[in-house]
């Protein structure tokens, strides 16, 4: 058997070797993650102001040069792979992931694809988080504004991020820090410590300064000493996970997002036209993400509207990772796929809910099919949104359908990442914009999974990291 290919911690620069490791076998090739304590940990995050200024020692417009082309290296390019000299293909990374997290080849390349835009878009991706203000920003701190001159300052010396392993793509959201120059330090997910790590090596390679990463697979006593080491951090996870962690300012929580598609009246006999785009809402990259569409509201016709995309929901079947047409995501925990569908039909002997997609697809849920087990797409139809079924997520394409007044939509649907409100209502629009329930709004036919870089994909990274200041006097000049 092949040596183990052995994924080191990086301790802000140096690569270390830990007694103690996770082990996975990818495709016959043995696989070693180094495990970080708390208390490695903690010595680490002292060395955090060193971090600090080997990035503002290079000026943003240089910065940003190394974003764009560490963009190229993480599609493109062969990379280290572990700490040995081997290197990693594109393609040996897609299969590797593929295998570690269930993720087709097809939506661990999509992933890349989303990753690779949001690095190579980093210009507009800073415009839109700053609201266009020049890079020249984090050189000086300070930018002249409608005649006065106005400091911006840093709020922490690092950003910590625990990291999930449901979705490649999320790694895009803590990317823009290393251009504001502010550090990172990383705890991946259980299943993707590959993401973060190939970043990183992108990132190094393209000239980015070692000592502003820190990569540390850990316990959740390492993620906490992680989380509350760092000035401002950020945690994905499912909502019990995060409940802890709430009430924290310092903390941006990413849970649940409940994201959502509401039909307006003046769409009611449009929404045919539209069905792939909410089927594309629910089931795209394999149901995983936050924004995918968990329930879909509308006036009238719920049957009508739930019976079609039931329907098309069957219809997509569980198939093998290296299949291109492949959708659905196989669970690297056999037993959390069962323990969702047990939890499903103990949900639906609750009055008020039944699951259409049940009549329509070729088997049950559970399917342990191509050597994995799958979820198969499922929807819900449920009478009100008090029902346990009717406001919830899963990890894989599912989504309920509801009945609900147009004009009882926006104060029924709660706390939700994303609304695309199929309407050209302008009354309705404006009450759409003025919810304060809604971080993120599509006016249009269009999918929850619609991202542009320029708009923040969740929260403000600039403004959780930077903070404005009053400037008044001469200024000195810098």
């Amino acid at each position: 058997m092949n040596s183990p290919i052995h994924i080191p911690i990086l301790r802000l620069g140096q690569s270390y070797r830990s007694l103690d490791t996770i082990k996975f076998n990818v495709s016959g090739q043995p696989l070693e993650i180094s495990v970080a304590n708390s208390g490695l940990i903690r010595r680490d995050l002292k060395n955090l102001p060193k971090s600090g200024a080997a990035l503002r020692a290079i000026p943003c417009e240089t910065l940003v040069g190394y974003m764009e082309k560490a963009a190229e290296l993480y599609l493109h390019g062969n990379l280290p792979w572990g700490d040995d000299g081997r290197l990693q293909s594109p393609d040996d990374y897609a299969a590797a992931l593929s295998q570690l997290t269930g993720l087709p080849h097809s939506l661990g390349r999509s992933n890349m694809g989303k990753v690779h835009a949001a690095m190579s878009n980093i210009r507009a991706v800073i415009a839109g988080l700053t609201r266009r203000m020049p890079l020249g920003l984090f050189d000086t701190g300070v930018i002249r504004q409608d005649g006065l001159d106005v400091n911006f300052f840093p709020q922490t010396d690092s950003l910590g991020v625990l990291l999930p392993s449901n979705s490649p793509g999320v790694n895009s959201l803590w990317l823009p820090a290393l251009v504001m120059k502010i550090p990172v330090v990383l705890k991946p997910g259980r299943e993707d410590p590959l993401t973060p790590f190939r970043l990183i090596q992108a990132m190094i390679t393209a000239g980015f300064p070692r000592e502003a990463f820190g990569f540390y697979p850990t316990t959740h006593d390492g993620g906490d000493q992680l989380l509350f080491g760092t000035g401002r951090a950020i945690a994905f996870g499912n909502d019990t996970t995060l409940k802890k962690y709430a009430p924290y300012r310092h903390i941006q929580v990413h849970g649940s997002g409940r994201s959502k598609i509401l039909i307006g009246d003046d769409y009611l006999g449009e929404w045919p036209k539209h069905l792939d785009v909410i089927v594309n809402a629910i089931s795209a990259n394999g149901g995983r993400s936050c924004i995918n569409c968990s329930s879909v509201l509308i006036s009238r016709d719920r049957d009508k509207l739930a019976d079609a995309l039931a329907r098309k929901l069957a219809a997509i079947e569980p198939l093998a990772r290296d299949d291109p047409a492949a959708i659905l995501c196989g669970f690297a925990n056999p037993k959390a796929a069962k323990a969702i569908d047990e939890r499903l039909e103990e949900l639906l002997k609750t009055p008020g809910a039944v699951d259409l997609t049940a009549k329509y697809r070729s088997g049950p849920r559970v399917a342990e099919l191509h050597g994995q087990t799958f979820l198969r797409p499922t929807l819900i139809v449920c009478d009100d949104l008090n029902h346990p079924l009717a406001n919830t997520e899963y990890g894989f394409p599912f989504a309920s359908v509801l009945q609900v007044p147009q004009e009882k939509m926006i104060d029924q649907i709660g706390e939700s990442l994303v609304v695309s409100a199929f309407t050209h209502d302008r009354e309705w629009s404006a009450d759409l914009m003025t919810s304060t329930n809604i971080e993120r709004l599509n006016l249009g036919p269009y999918s929850t999974m619609r991202v542009q870089w320029e708009q923040p994909h969740e929260g403000n990274l600039f403004e959780f990291l930077y903070r404005r200041r009053a400037l008044q006097g001469d200024l000195v000049a810098v």
